[in-house]
């Protein structure tokens, strides 16, 4: 043999490293050979033309109910339903639009003073008891009931004057035509507002009285979600390559409006709940094996990321996958993409992706992958409460098999994080989790 000629301490070293070289093989091999379900995986090539052919279908039966529906393509809104109860919706406002609504406000609040009436606000009730869930939009909206907001009130004048300050700023910034985000508003005046949740509801308050979306007022979230993959998009004007932006991806724009010229070559979106299954997916260059992009708000959804799956959704085509911890909460997250969050339901129309597939980690997978019992949680009392709770959602009760699932995470009073995937390797979410559940096309 070539290689073990030379000298006697040459070829023992040469015969050493071979041998390391197929010991290193052969532990690779049973490594593979103890991963669960590895052996029943298909190629990539192959799950690929499946998961081409179901795409290929689904747009196919779109096509088709659209053509039976209606000669138009244009989607359903709320205008188009004939609804028991008057609900209320906003619209993107120009800034100059935003200003004549402000100033008009202001008109009627000085009339009301001269009439010696005092003033106060008529702002549109956010309550759970004033939201209502449709099933022909698979959203919620908000109903048309408002309250009043008295500054001649000890229970209100504080909010109301929150209100009338925040007005003001506003109008400045519709005057100077520039963009700050929620922190910059909370320090203008930090004695008034003492906490940035309470400039923020009042912030959404506003937005709804005048009847426009959140970022119409140039008022914007910090940065927080993040996207990866196979995605070309147009950033005020300068072009992003989402394959060329490392593990940590490109920040999503606070600012949609400056989002543009969406073009991508994936097959579908897969939405992740967390950063660390993120990274994970992205340090693995998971969208190369299997054309996606890959997004995450890592944790609670804000405006920006659910504004951007949104344009993504409606601008590409493309089916969305969610992968969500197996817990109420995870659920949760994926109806506030979905269907809309109670707390901004005025702006749902804007702010909800429609026909988001749960991929998991789902209440069955537990059982079906094989999770050890020391991955899984024991869910607390507040947790079965939840669960319980999101049973009685109409938008829960409309999906059979996310019934299915919550029940069986309640009666097992079991929870698992995507993290418990890592039990059976690090690489296990994207070398064999992932590639089967597209292999068995296993969604709801």
């Amino acid at each position: 043999v070539p290689e073990l000629s030379g000298p006697p301490r040459l070829r023992r070293r040469r015969y050493l490293q071979m041998a390391d070289k197929k010991k290193r093989k052969r532990s690779k091999d049973d490594e593979a050979e103890e991963l669960p379900f590895k052996s029943i995986l298909e190629s990539d090539d192959v799950i690929t033309e499946l998961l081409k052919s179901y795409i290929s279908s689904s747009i196919n039966a779109a096509a088709g109910a659209g053509g039976a529906s209606s000669s138009s393509s244009k989607p359903l809104t709320l205008a188009d339903l004939s609804l028991s109860s008057s609900c209320r919706e906003v619209a993107d406002l120009s800034l100059s639009s935003v200003q004549t609504e402000i100033e008009t406000v202001i008109v009627q609040i000085a009339r009301s003073i001269l009439a010696g009436d005092g003033f106060s606000f008529s702002v549109p009730s956010r309550a759970a008891s004033n939201q209502l869930y449709v099933p022909e939009l698979d959203r919620i909206v908000l109903k048309d009931k408002s309250t009043l907001r008295p500054f001649a009130s000890v229970s209100s004048v504080r909010k109301t004057t929150i209100t009338t300050r925040i007005l003001a700023l506003i109008h400045q910034l519709c005057l100077r035509n520039i963009h700050v985000t929620k922190r910059d508003l909370f320090y203008t005046d930090v004695k008034l507002f003492q906490d940035q949740t309470q400039s923020d509801a009042v912030l959404d308050d506003v937005s709804c009285m005048l009847g426009c979306t959140r970022s119409s007022l140039n008022v914007i979230a910090a940065e927080k979600g993040v996207v990866v993959g196979r995605l070309i998009f147009s950033d005020n004007g300068d072009m992003i390559d989402c394959t060329k932006m490392g593990m940590g991806g490109k920040a999503i724009p606070p600012n949609i409006d400056r989002v543009g010229d969406m073009q991508s070559d994936a097959m579908f979106i897969l939405l992740v709940e967390k950063d660390a299954a993120y990274m994970r997916l992205a340090e693995d260059r998971f969208y190369n094996r299997f054309p996606c992009i890959i997004v995450t708000a890592k944790g609670q959804p804000d405006v920006a990321t659910r504004l951007f799956l949104r344009k993504m959704k409606m601008e590409l085509k493309l089916p969305v996958l969610a992968l969500v911890d197996s817990d109420p909460y995870g659920l949760k997250i994926l109806s506030v993409y979905g269907c809309g969050s109670k707390n901004m339901s005025y702006d749902s129309a804007n702010l909800t992706t429609p026909d988001i597939k749960w991929l998991g980690i789902r209440p069955s997978d537990l059982d079906k992958y094989k999770i050890p019992e020391q991955c899984r949680l024991p869910m607390t009392e507040q947790d079965i409460k939840t669960g319980k709770d999101m049973l009685e959602e109409d938008f829960v009760k409309k999906n059979p098999g996310w019934v299915e699932e919550l029940n069986l995470m309640v009666k097992t009073k079991q929870k698992a994080e995507i993290q418990a995937l890592s039990s059976f390797g690090f690489q296990y979410l994207s070398e064999v989790y992932l590639p089967l559940k597209l292999q068995q096309q296993d969604w709801l």
